[in-house]
Parts: C-alpha cells; structure tokens; sequence
C-alpha cells in the first residue's frame, strides 16, 4: 500500500513551523537539575538543530532551573528570525530537584520575568501554564486564576501566546473561555492514547497538540512489537514512534529532545520515514486506542 502523503509544516502562534521541532529538557544536568556535564556539547547540539532547519524549541526556566534557557541564549542569541521559542511556567524546583507547584498568579509573573531574562527576549512567543494539580498527569481542578494572569501578561505585552500543558479537556475548556489557546502539550504516544478525541477536536480548532514522551509507557511485550516492525522500515523505535505521530493528525507537533548532536540527526530523520497504510495498521493493532475512537 501506498504511503499517505503528511504535511511536513503546521501554522502555530502565527508561523509556519516545521512539525519536528526539539525539546530543550535534557541539555540540563541527570534529572534535568544543575548544569550539564558538557555544556559546549549542549551548545553544539542547539546550533546543529537549527542548522537542520529547526524553527520550533520547547523549553522553560525551570530545567535547570535556569540552566537550559541560558545555554540557549549563549547557543543562539541572537534567535533567527524564524525561531519560535515556546516555555513554560507553573512549577519550580527544590533544593534536592522535587517538581514543585508554583501557580499563584505572582508565581507565573516571577517565572515569565525569569524567562525573558535567562533567554535574552523582551517578549514571549508562547507560554504553556503546566498545571501540577498532579505531576504525574491530568488531574482536574480551576485554573481561572493561573489564566487570568497569563492573559494580563499577555495585555501587557510580555507574551504573545498562551499555551497549556499536563490539561484535562475541561481545563482546556476553561482556558478556551478566557484567552486564546494556541497549543495543547499533553502526555500522548502509541501506547498511551487518552488524548485521542481531543487532538481531533483542537484539529479542528487549527491549535497544535505537542505530544511528550514518544516512547514512554511502553510494555514489554509492546516495545518488542515496535522494535520488530522498525527494523523491517529499516528504522530505529523512537524513529518509527515519532513517523506514526506525525501521520496521526496534521497539527501534532513534535519536540524530541536529546543532548546528542547523533541522537538530533536521528530524530530528524524519522521526518522523512514513510508509513505505509499496512505499516500504519500494523502499529495500530500494537497501540491502545482511547475507549470509542
């Protein structure tokens, strides 16, 4: 069977952005705490990505913290013109590297402040409110205030867009209620697919939908069916995640990070790995849709 054809850019925060983009998470030390081992390295796989065509970077202040977003600005200040460069706020982190919930709206102003210093802006492209209601995944509750801040932000000039991050569909909802939403950045892979019908729905809205942990979740028995059918592509695991990701709808951007400029390379070249329809079919039967999709 013949492959279907993907479109290779998405209109995100008023850009074109090529759809494999890079996460800046792992240039930060073990534990994405403290600075890296090598930080020249950290800087040579920055400038390799964008070298590669790279317009789209994830990052925020709080990997590190600050760490990451310094290697940037040292890495490629000043950004080209095409950069579009997407943080985070609503978390912070102890002493000893804990994840911690900072959600008070005075907590998104400090860390919007942090951002535009550490990476050199006087104003943001997109913001994600990463909610901590639960680190370990969507949990419900209000986040009316954590968004009317990021919208007084965004009046006031110091962001452009507001994204959200670790959301359930009604905060998403809320959010929707009281600014623009121009990404969704959720948990979602093959294996884990609870996000099924609401990345249908924000395709039809035209809001990206940045997919974390490509591989994570994986079991197994499930890992080794993946493996099987990437070495007949010819292809690496995370290669073939990555491929079926960018075939499962038009506005999923991807942001696989890695402190490797060979790693970089590789997960640059999942862009051009083509799924045939028995391909595809094949990994569904591996995967777990969501309940009804």
């Amino acid at each position: 069977m013949s492959a279907p054809t993907i479109e290779t850019t998405f209109s995100f925060a008023g850009r074109t952005v090529r759809r494999l983009g890079y996460g800046a998470m792992q240039l930060a030390g073990p534990g994405v705490f403290g600075p890296p081992r090598d930080r020249q390295a950290a800087v040579n796989v920055l400038r390799e990505a964008i070298a590669a065509g790279v317009n789209h970077i994830d990052t925020s202040d709080f990997y590190g913290p600050h760490v990451t977003n310094q290697i940037i600005r040292e890495a490629l200040h000043p950004y080209p013109e095409s950069l579009l460069i997407v943080t985070k706020v609503g978390a912070v982190r102890g002493n000893d590297g804990a994840w911690l919930k900072a959600h008070e709206p005075e907590d998104l102003r400090r860390a919007v402040h942090d951002n535009l210093r550490n990476l050199g802006l006087d104003v943001l492209d997109v913001v994600n409110l990463r909610l901590m209601f639960d680190t370990h995944g969507p949990a419900e509750g209000s986040i009316e205030a954590q968004m009317t801040a990021l919208a007084q932000l965004r009046q006031d000039g110091l962001v452009r867009h507001i994204g959200i991050s670790n959301a359930t569909p009604t905060q998403i909802e809320q959010a929707q209620s009281i600014a623009p939403i121009v990404c969704v950045q959720n948990h979602y892979n093959l294996m884990h697919r609870h996000d099924d019908a609401l990345i249908d729905r924000l395709a039809g809205q035209g809001v990206a939908y940045v997919p974390y942990f490509p591989l994570g979740g994986f079991s197994p028995i499930q890992s080794a069916a993946l493996s099987e059918i990437a070495a007949k592509l010819g292809a690496t695991p995370m290669q073939t995640a990555l491929a079926w990701l960018l075939h499962r709808a038009p506005n999923i951007l991807l942001i696989p990070g890695t402190s490797s400029v060979e790693h970089l390379r590789e997960n640059l070249r999942a862009g051009a790995l083509q799924l045939s329809e028995e391909t595809l079919a094949e990994l569904e039967s591996i995967g777990q849709p969501a309940p009804g999709v």
